[in-house]
C-alpha cells in the first residue's frame, strides 16, 4: 500500500498504471470474498482506500490542468 506522498510523487503515466493495477487487485479481492476464499477481509477496505487515494490525486491533477488552461486560454497553435 502506498502513502499519499508516494502517490503524489508519481508521474501521470505511472499514476494511471497504479490506478489500473489497483482496480485489478480490488476486483480479485472482491471475487475471492464472494467465493468465500478471502480470509483477510481488511484487504478489501485497504484496496478501496488505495484506489480512492489514487483517483483523488488524479482528479486534483486534472482540475489543475483545466484551471491552468482556463487561465492561459487556448494556445495560438490550436487556432
Amino acid at each position: 500500500m502506498s502513502s499519499a506522498k508516494d502517490v503524489r510523487d508519481m508521474p501521470d503515466r505511472e499514476l494511471t498504471e497504479h490506478i489500473a493495477l489497483t482496480r485489478k487487485d480490488l476486483f480479485g479481492l472482491r471475487f475471492a470474498h464472494a467465493t468465500g476464499e478471502l480470509e483477510n477481509t481488511a484487504g478489501l477496505r485497504a484496496g478501496k482506500r488505495e484506489l480512492a487515494r489514487a483517483m483523488t490525486i488524479a482528479a486534483e491533477r486534472e482540475r489543475e490542468r483545466e484551471r491552468a488552461f482556463a487561465l492561459d486560454g487556448p494556445s495560438d497553435a490550436e487556432s
